[in-house]
C-alpha cells in the first residue's frame, strides 16, 4: 500500500516514519522546502527519541520519501492523511485555514479512489465538511472515502505509542473506506491491538474527550495538592491510595506545576467551542482551564516561600519544556514561572537538555546555563520545573556549594521532603 502524509510536524512525521516501519510506502509532504531538505539530509526538525533511527532506517530502505510535490504524492497513494497545524485561535477555536488550503490542494490533484483522512485535532463535522469542500474543488469527477483516526501520541514516547497503541480509532460512515483503514492497521492485529470502529463524529470527539478528561485527572490532583499543603500531609499518599483504585487508576495523579504542551490546553479550550457551538454548558472543563492557569500562577509563592521578595534575588531553574523527552516549549508551565519570577525582579539563569534553543523564542531576559550545575552556581534557589532523568539524581553537596543559600523548590516532587532536610535544605513540593 502507498500513503501520502501531508504535514510533516510532529505527528505527521512520526506517524509517516511508523508506517514505513510497518512496510508500507509512504512520501511525506510539506510546503516548507528547507524543512524537507533537511530530512531530505537526514536532519530531524523535532526532538523525539528515536525518531531520527526509524527515519534513516527506513529512508535507506526506499519506503519513506520526503517532498514538496503534493500532487504527485496524493496522486501515488490510496489513502492521504492530513496531518497539519490546527493551532488555536484566541478565542480557543482551531485555526482550520492550514488544514483547508492542504484540503484543496489534495482535492485538485485526486486521479482516483482514495481514503482523506483527518490526522490531525480538527473540531467535530470536519470530516462531513471535508466531504463537501473536496467534492467542489475536484479537478477530476472520482469517488473517494472519508476517515478520522485520531493519534495518541505522548511526546518523548510517540515511538512505543504508535507501534504498540491502547487502541486505534477509525471513524466513518463508509464501509469501503472503514475496510482500507483497516488493512493500513493489519500490522498491530498481529499484537491484539483494539480497533475501534465509530462513526465520523464519534471520532472526532473522543481525541478532544480524551485530552480533556486527562487534563481533568492532572488539575484535579493539583488541587488535591494545594489541600494536602494547607492540611500538613502528603499527595503522593493520597494519589497512590486514589491510584489504587482501578475506577480511578494511578496514572496522571502526579501533581506539578500545571499541565501545558499542544495537546492539552488546546484541545480543553477546543471543547469548549465545539459545545458552545451546541449549545451544551461544559462547567467541569471550563473549572479544569480556569484552575490551570491558576495552578501557575501559584508557583510563584511557593519559591517566595524560600526566599522572601524576589528582588534582588537569583534563580537557578532546571527545565523548561513542558514535560522531559522534548524540546516543545508550547503552553509550559515554565514560560509563566520564569515571566513571573523576572516581573518580581529577580534573575534567571536555566538549564534543559534539549529545549533551550526553543525557549530563547518564547522566554526573553534569562541566561542559559552549559549544564544543570553550570545553571545553579551562586543562585539564592534552585528551583525544579520540569522533571528530566538527569534530575533526579544530583549531586547534592555539590548543589549545596554551589548555591547562595541551600534552598530548593521541586516543583515536580522528584526528591523526598525528608532526604532533603537531612542534607541540610530548605525544601517545598507540591502538596507535600
Amino acid at each position: 500500500m502507498h500513503i501520502a502524509v501531508i504535514g510533516t510536524g510532529y505527528v505527521g512525521l512520526v506517524s509517516g516514519a511508523c508506517f514505513a516501519e510497518f512496510g508500507i510506502d509512504v512520501t511525506c509532504v510539506d510546503v516548507d522546502q528547507t524543512k524537507i531538505e533537511k530530512l531530505n539530509n537526514g536532519i530531524i526538525p523535532i526532538y523525539e527519541p528515536g525518531l531520527d533511527q526509524i527515519v534513516d532506517k527506513n529512508v535507506k530502505a526506499g519506503r519513506l520519501h520526503f517532498t514538496t510535490d503534493l500532487k504527485a504524492a496524493v496522486e501515488g497513494a490510496l489513502v492521504v492523511f492530513l496531518a497539519v497545524g490546527t493551532p488555536p485561535k484566541e478565542d480557543g477555536s482551531p485555526d482550520m485555514s492550514y488544514y483547508r488550503q492542504a484540503a484543496k490542494d489534495v482535492a485538485e490533484a485526486m486521479n482516483g479512489y482514495k481514503v482523506l483522512v483527518t490526522k490531525s485535532t480538527a473540531p467535530v463535522g470536519t470530516g462531513k465538511w471535508l466531504r463537501e469542500f473536496v467534492s467542489q474543488n475536484l479537478k477530476t469527477e472520482t469517488e473517494f472515502g472519508v476517515a478520522s483516526n485520531p493519534e495518541f501520541l505522548r511526546e518523548g514516547a510517540a515511538i512505543e505509542d504508535f507501534m504498540r497503541p491502547d487502541r486505534v480509532v477509525i471513524g466513518s460512515n463508509e464501509a469501503r473506506a472503514i475496510e482500507v483503514m483497516k488493512e493500513l492497521y493489519r500490522p498491530l492485529y498481529l499484537i491484539e491491538t483494539p480497533i475501534v470502529i465509530t462513526s465520523l463524529e464519534a471520532a472526532e470527539l473522543i481525541k478532544y474527550a480524551a485530552n480533556a478528561f486527562l487534563a481533568t485527572k492532572i488539575t484535579f490532583i493539583n488541587e488535591i495538592a494545594n489541600l494536602c499543603d494547607a492540611i500538613g500531609c502528603d499527595v503522593h499518599d493520597v494519589a497512590r491510595g486514589m491510584g489504587m483504585d482501578n475506577r480511578i487508576g494511578r496514572k496522571f495523579l502526579h501533581p506539578g506545576p500545571g499541565y501545558g504542551g499542544p495537546c492539552f490546553p488546546k484541545d480543553t479550550r477546543a471543547l469548549t467551542t465545539v459545545a458552545d457551538q451546541f449549545g451544551v454548558e461544559t462547567r467541569i472543563v471550563d473549572a479544569v482551564i480556569d484552575a490551570n492557569e491558576r495552578q501557575k500562577e501559584a508557583m510563584i509563592p511557593k519559591i517566595e516561600k524560600l526566599v522572601g521578595d524576589l528582588s534582588g534575588k537569583h534563580v537557578g531553574v532546571l527545565g523548561l519544556s513542558f514535560k522531559p523527552e522534548t524540546d516543545d516549549m508550547r503552553e509550559s508551565p515554565a514560560i509563566e514561572i520564569v515571566h513571573g519570577l523576572i516581573e518580581r525582579g529577580a534573575t534567571v539563569k536555566a538549564f534543559d537538555p534539549v529545549a533551550m534553543e526553543e525557549a530563547k523564542h518564547c522566554i526573553e531576559g534569562i541566561e542559559y546555563g552549559t549544564d544543570e550545575y553550570d545553571a545553579i552556581k551562586d543562585a539564592d534557589v534552585l528551583v525544579i520545573v520540569t522533571e528530566w532523568n538527569q534530575f533526579r539524581a544530583l549531586d547534592m553537596e555539590r548543589v549545596k556549594s554551589l548555591l547562595k543559600a541551600p534552598k530548593i523548590a521541586d516543583l515536580r516532587n522528584i526528591y523526598e521532603p525528608s532526604d532533603m532536610k537531612e542534607l541540610g535544605f530548605e525544601y517545598v513540593g507540591v502538596g507535600r
